[in-house]
This record gives structure tokens, C-alpha cells and sequence, in this order.
């Protein structure tokens, strides 16, 4: 008898775990990509957020994302990838690998959404970002020598193709494995993109997609 009542209740417990999986459905919840694209973090599962400094969305969701990149395993990676649909969105691309360059993206990546969000500053010149960056204590010449670097570009074109590649259609959005793409319209809201992304992380998983 005891035996059967702990069996009935580690599937009572198991149920809600089963009933989550089930209800993540491709095309429903989540989109595959495809070809899927190519990730550049080795054995890692690769998680990437799509997002946009101006946007009031991807503001609102920086709170939610920052605490769960926290419990991230060691076997994911997490990268940003800045959307560049014109050329304002291409110097905040750029004022994004510059923060990541210099080693202050911690502390520049809430005061450019914040510059935007909340100062409601345009930032659409290089004059604008520099003294964004030089008023955090970054100094001009090492803001200067990373802002216009070859890695810089090139960065900033690579997050440019892999957008298209994924078709992202809005900001924020997320990409897993290169192989899934996650949308606040499909998963319902921005809370529940950060479940499916686990949901995913634990297929690739099980997939044998992280050492």
C-alpha cells in the first residue's frame, strides 16, 4: 500500500514537469530555424537575445533576463546580439561590442537602455554614444580605438547575419542552439519565452548538443 501511494505521488509531483513539455510545441510556442545556423560556442548551447536599445520591450525585459542568465548552467552560453534594421540601430550595435571590448558592458548596457528608455535620448551620432561612454567613465581614446575597429564592424555585421539568418521579426527575441526561435507574440509573454528557452536548453540536452 505504501508502496503505491509514494508511486502516486512522485507522478502527482512528476505531472506538472510532463504537462509543461508537452505544452511547448514547435510551431505553436516556439519556431524552428531553418537551415539552422551555425553557433560559434564549441560544445556550449548557445542562447542568444535579439534586442534593441530603443526598444521599450526589450527594457522592460532586461530586468527578467538578467536574473535568469544568472542560473544558467555551465554547459550554455549566453551572447546578445543588438538587431540592425538601419543605420541608428547600427551605431547602438556598435555602442553595444564597444561596451563588450572595453570590459564595462555591465555597466553601459543599463545606462544605454536607460538613455533611451527613460532620458529619451535619440543617440543617433557617434558624438552622442562617445559621451555616454566618456560621462561612465570611459576615457575618450579608448572609446575612440574600439568604437571604430575592424572587430567592432565586424561584429556588428556578424549580429546583423545571424538575424536574418534566425528572421527574427521584433525585438526581444531569442535564439537557442541556432536551432529554435522564440517570440513574446508566440510564447505569450516574456516570462514564458524565459521557460521555453529552458525547455529547450534541457532538448538540446538530452540531444547530446551540450558536453
Amino acid at each position: 500500500m505504501l508502496k503505491h501511494l509514494v508511486l502516486a505521488f512522485a507522478m502527482v509531483a512528476l505531472a506538472p514537469f510532463a504537462a509543461n513539455a508537452e505544452d511547448y510545441k514547435e510551431g505553436e510556442h516556439y519556431d524552428l530555424i531553418s537551415p539552422p545556423i551555425r553557433t560559434g560556442s564549441g560544445d556550449k548551447v548557445e542562447v542568444a537575445e535579439f534586442f534593441w536599445y530603443g526598444c521599450g520591450h526589450c527594457y522592460n525585459f532586461e530586468p527578467l533576463i538578467s536574473q535568469w542568465k544568472k542560473g544558467l548552467g555551465d554547459d550554455v552560453a549566453f551572447i546578445g546580439s543588438p538587431a540592425v534594421w538601419n543605420k541608428p540601430m547600427e551605431l547602438h550595435a556598435k555602442a553595444y561590442y564597444t561596451a563588450e571590448v572595453l570590459g564595462v558592458l555591465d555597466t553601459l548596457h543599463p545606462v544605454l537602455f536607460q538613455a533611451m528608455n527613460v532620458d529619451h535620448k535619440r543617440l543617433q551620432s557617434d558624438k552622442e554614444i562617445k559621451e555616454l561612454f566618456t560621462a561612465n567613465g570611459v576615457s575618450g581614446e579608448d572609446f575612440d580605438k574600439a568604437y571604430g575597429s575592424f572587430g567592432v564592424n565586424s561584429q556588428v555585421r556578424q549580429a546583423n547575419s545571424r538575424a536574418r539568418a534566425a528572421k527574427i521579426t521584433g525585438t526581444p527575441e531569442m535564439m537557442v542552439a541556432g536551432k529554435y526561435r522564440i517570440s513574446t507574440r508566440k510564447a505569450g509573454s516574456q516570462a514564458n519565452m524565459l521557460k521555453i528557452a529552458d525547455f529547450l536548453i534541457e532538448k538540446e540536452r538530452a540531444a547530446g548538443g551540450a558536453e
